[in-house]
């Protein structure tokens, strides 16, 4: 996949491309190891100041170390998780009707996790214009990195934290909370009452297909997804809507950041004509054009112009969610702590193997062992 012929090229010093789009993850690792061209001075130079960023994207995709200004790439592609569903089947008078009736509340974009649950329940295996539908689709990958993503998404809101906030890396009592305990055994309620069959193994394409397919009425995933589903003939326009993650039990209300930087390589014997190609890629005229195109801009400019909201259909949604985001680690340790939230996750979540506390206990376990192989514990 992308992410393994990205680091092999790096660790090998490749000079394959000069300029690399890093998934925000990443950063960590290829600045620590020297990939990655250190971008102060060219910006300095060239008067690009990242106080013109969406400060989320500055932090998710430049900084390393984060909260530091310390820049490595310049943000390229905004992006979090957030949810589509479909608006014409919401707006059925014969199921609103049904569902108020139930449920006591209108049928509509859900604003907290138990909404979305009680509305994926509602049409899970419910019959619409002659076919059997779903609740929702969500993210349930093991073999690259989904179901963390699928699953921090929700834990977010319900207090998950990874660390102590005055103590690094002490995540005793912070990942395995009770708080965290309830927001995994949501995620595998959420998986076990309402996804279509066949769902162990989705990810971002797999979503796609269920949502294009009008298998279900919700639908998790990244917003880079989103233009296409727009523009889908038998989902899109008039029948597609957005919403921003859900709020969790407490009012928390977060989501899982996605997006990339555009990073020089260190090892480029044309860095100086990939460092031009970042200068105008940080043009206001062509970020306008990027998010016209479908890419997703993280130029203040761009996204704070006031006729952004009303540009695309998904556009505030997209400003509500970016808003609201947390990443997963990016110490340069990102793969190992990855592989141990995939396999804790996935067989809780999918398997059925023990409990949340289990999981997240374990995942403690896994996560303390890299970061004292690290040296930092």
């Amino acid at each position: 996949n992308y992410a393994d012929r990205f680091l092999n090229e790096l660790n090998s010093k490749g000079k394959l491309c000069d300029l690399i789009i890093g998934d925000s993850q990443w950063i960590g690792g290829s600045a620590e190891n020297g990939h990655y061209v250190k971008l102060n001075d060219f910006f300095d130079k060239e008067k690009i100041s990242m106080d013109d960023f969406v400060p989320a994207t500055v932090v998710g995709y430049s900084e390393w170390p984060k909260n530091t200004p310390n820049y490595w790439a310049l943000p390229a592609m905004g992006d979090v998780v957030g949810w589509t569903y479909r608006k014409d089947w919401f707006s059925k008078p014969e199921l609103q009707k049904e569902f108020k009736e139930k449920y006591g509340w209108d049928l509509a974009a859900p604003t907290t996790f138990d909404q979305l649950k009680q509305i994926a329940e509602f049409f899970q295996k419910r019959e619409i214009d002659g076919k059997t539908v779903y609740g929702a689709s969500i993210y349930t990958e093991r073999g690259s990195e989904g179901i963390t993503m699928g699953a921090m998404d929700v834990l977010y809101s319900f207090g998950f934290k990874y660390e102590n906030p005055d103590k690094p890396y002490e995540m005793d009592g912070f990942v395995n909370s009770e708080k965290s305990v309830k927001g995994l055994e949501f995620y595998k309620a959420l998986y076990d009452c309402c996804t279509p069959p066949g769902a162990s193994n989705s990810y971002m394409g797999e979503g796609v297909d269920a949502f294009k397919s009008g298998q279900v009425a919700m639908h998790m995933n990244f917003a880079f997804t989103w233009p296409g589903l727009q523009k889908d003939e038998n989902v899109g326009g008039d029948k597609i809507g957005y919403f921003a993650n859900p709020k969790g039990p407490d009012g928390d209300q977060f989501a899982q950041l996605g997006g990339q930087g555009i990073s020089v390589v260190s090892y480029s014997d044309k860095q100086e004509a990939a460092l031009k190609y970042i200068k105008w890629f940080a043009n206001k005229d062509v970020q306008a054009k990027w998010w016209s195109l479908g890419g997703y801009s993280c130029l203040n400019a761009v996204v704070k112009d006031p006729s952004f909201p009303a540009s695309q259909p998904y556009a505030q949604t997209f400003l509500d969610s970016m808003a609201i985001v947390k990443d997963f680690w990016a110490e340069p340790s990102y793969a190992p702590l990855l592989q141990a939230s995939q396999k804790r996750f996935h067989d809780y979540v999918v398997a059925g193997q023990g409990s949340a506390k289990d999981a997240l206990d374990g995942l403690v376990k896994d996560w303390t062992e890299v970061f004292q192989d690290d040296g930092k514990m």
